[in-house]
């Protein structure tokens, strides 16, 4: 068993580029990382990992020893998944990271209903608006809004991410109701930061055909809730994630405007490393989440 963690913990040190990244991944000291990075070399005889004050790299041996390792504990957590008594249920560690707002909206309520079905999962969730490299921070799923570069990652879709354009009442009241985007020129508007280009609106009329509104602004902003709540001041129209401004959007507290023309969507992905092994607890919370998204999408009218 020490034997197992201790090459766990080198598969961690590995993929993670020092031992203090692994340290946080694993919940251990650094000192304790070490340790097991010594006792590893100490068992097999063999130098795995040439340290300096600054830098570290695996030895010759250390890369063949990494593919071997990561190989022999996929295969352990197959067993685990054929030979557990307990096969129906699902146990070990999931780490997920998710964008911030679909995050918070989403993906937080769904995986808690995920860790009440499932008490033997222990799962982590880490919300950033930034695309983590999964493997060397080693996470085993990610959920991605946008149109994916092609890679080795396994990707799924499993859902859809739509646009609204809204203001307050008191915005629209004070400066007019516009009716179609070239309009939105003459208006105060509220930028995303996350969008490129920043400056242009995307619509869509009923025959299709794209209009694009530029857009001029003295706010631009890089965080969906900082951006609602932005909008709810007054200061702007905003052309936000629908998830973000739904629950603003029915009470009255922000205004939907162009409703007849399209808006941009953009596709959701579950992603997660490419291998031969894909243990159950992944396959089953991307399908949990999968099912959450489109029931939601289904109740509110999409």
């Amino acid at each position: 068993m020490d034997d197992l963690t201790n090459m766990k913990t080198f598969v961690a040190v590995a993929t993670a580029g020092s031992f203090a990244k692994a340290a946080t991944r694993l919940n251990l000291s650094p000192a304790m990382v070490g340790r097991r990075i010594q006792a590893l070399e100490n068992d097999y005889g063999a130098k795995l990992i040439e340290r300096t004050t600054r830098t570290q790299r695996l030895t010759e041996i250390g890369a063949k020893f990494l593919e071997k390792a990561s190989r022999v504990i996929d295969e352990l957590e197959e067993l685990k998944d054929i030979a557990d008594p307990r096969n129906t249920e699902l146990s070990g560690l999931l780490r997920i990271s998710g964008p911030t707002t679909l995050g918070v909206k989403r993906l937080a309520p769904s995986i808690a209903r995920f860790a009440n079905e499932h008490p033997d999962i222990t799962l982590e969730l880490n919300l950033s608006d930034r695309s983590v490299d999964l493997i060397s921070e080693g996470y085993d799923l990610a959920i991605r809004v946008a149109e994916l570069r092609p890679s080795s990652l396994i990707a799924r879709r499993i859902g859809t991410y739509r646009f609204v354009c809204c203001a307050s009442p008191r915005y629209l009241e004070r400066h007019g109701l516009p009716t179609n985007p070239e309009q939105l020129e003459r208006h105060r508007c509220i930028l995303s930061l996350n969008l490129v280009p920043r400056d242009q609106w995307h619509f869509e009329d009923k025959e299709g055909r794209t209009r694009t509104a530029r857009i001029s602004s003295n706010i631009g902003i890089d965080n969906g809730e900082a951006m609602r709540v932005t909008a709810l001041e007054s200061a702007g129209i905003v052309y936000a994630p629908q998830v973000l401004v739904e629950e603003d959007i029915a009470s009255g507290m922000l205004t939907e405007i162009l409703v007849d023309w399209g808006k941009i969507s953009l596709p959701i992905y579950a992603v997660h490393p490419s291998r031969q092994f894909v243990p159950r607890r992944v396959t089953a919370i991307v399908s949990w989440i999968a099912r959450d998204l489109k029931q939601e999408a289904q109740r509110i009218g999409f």
